[in-house]
């Protein structure tokens, strides 16, 4: 086993900041120590925040970690930020805003950049949520960049996907509804100090009430899940307990009914073939110039051949090249 493995499941914190940036700066190596590191993965909970731009997710993110540690569990936080255009690193503002927790050796916080991608993570953020899990995290957040309703990539990460919006904001449900408001598990209006809270608390309602399931399950219900909705004030601490206990009963839920076996099963379908289509556009990139992939496409907008012959005949090159290797 690798000394930087060995240091990560000692809880060397270290070695866990030097291995997610191996996997951020997708270094040769870091495909091996992550084949050391899976098999003792699988014990912590993520817990993915994610809403609009200006919603409070730093202050919310930094106030449920000081809750948890209240409650004597080990937290990493991962906080997503826009990529910088200088650097191509995450510009770090969301770590600064987290200052209360910064300094407690019971959380870990790491910013990372969207690397371009549309979904709002990119893949370090799966292997950086490992690494913390395999280094003794009880609880991984992860807190995404905020953009906007194309943010739905958090749910092939957590097990539990927290939707934040706040009142004020115009229309305030457009901001959340669509792909983002289907992958919500728990719904949290935040800056409830705010006028228009009964407004989007009202409106949440109406649009959850359309899911069979929210309609019909109750406490009593051992099925289903009933997607609560909770009222925050995140930077006075208002509502942050009842947060914390909603993500612990799904925890326990998703236990119970075994859903967790499914969402991981599925995380890790979703991971493979996103790692599997980029191993084939690999291949095709050693076994195809760019020339002839030029020539290639031109010929496809010359309809001289069709895209399916295309794709047949890289296919084609690429098992030519590996069975020459």
């Amino acid at each position: 086993m690798h000394e930087l493995v060995e240091r990560l499941l000692k809880g060397d914190k270290r070695a866990a900041a030097r291995l997610i940036t191996l996997v951020d700066d997708q270094d040769p190596i870091a495909a091996e120590l992550m084949k050391q590191i899976h098999p003792h993965t699988g014990k912590a909970h993520i817990v993915g925040i994610t809403g609009p731009p200006g919603s409070g997710k730093s202050t919310l993110v930094s106030k449920l970690a000081l809750e948890y540690r209240e409650r004597d569990m080990r937290v990493g936080i991962i906080a997503v930020d826009p990529t910088s255009p200088f650097t191509g690193g995450a510009i770090l503002g969301d770590r600064i805003r987290m200052s209360e927790v910064v300094l407690d050796p019971g959380v870990f916080i790491r910013s990372l950049s969207t690397r371009g991608a549309l979904g709002g993570l990119s893949r370090a953020t799966f292997d950086a949520a490992m690494i913390l899990d395999a280094y003794g995290c009880d609880v991984v957040m992860i807190e995404t960049v905020g953009a906007g309703q194309s943010e739905v990539d958090i749910v092939r990460v957590a097990h539990t996907t927290a939707v934040i919006n706040v009142p004020g904001s115009g229309d305030d449900i457009q901001a959340i509804k669509a792909g983002i408001l289907e992958i919500g598990d728990v719904f949290i209006v935040n800056k409830a100090d705010r006028p228009g809270v009964e407004r989007i608390v009202g409106e949440l309602e109406a649009m959850l009430s359309l899911d069979k399931d929210w309609r019909h399950a109750d406490e009593d219900d051992d099925e289903h899940w009933t997607r609560p909705i909770l009222v925050t004030v995140a930077r006075d601490g208002e509502g942050i307990g009842e947060v914390v206990s909603s993500f612990e009963a799904h925890r326990e839920f998703m236990d119970r009914t075994g859903t967790r076996k499914v969402v991981e099963e599925q995380r890790f379908e979703s991971i493979i073939r996103e790692m599997l289509g980029d191993l084939i556009i690999d291949l095709m990139e050693r076994a195809v110039s760019r020339e002839e992939l030029e020539v290639m496409v031109a010929d496809v907008a010359a309809r001289k051949i069709d895209k399916m012959d295309a794709v047949e005949r890289l296919m084609d090159r690429i098992m030519d090249q590996r069975g020459n290797g």
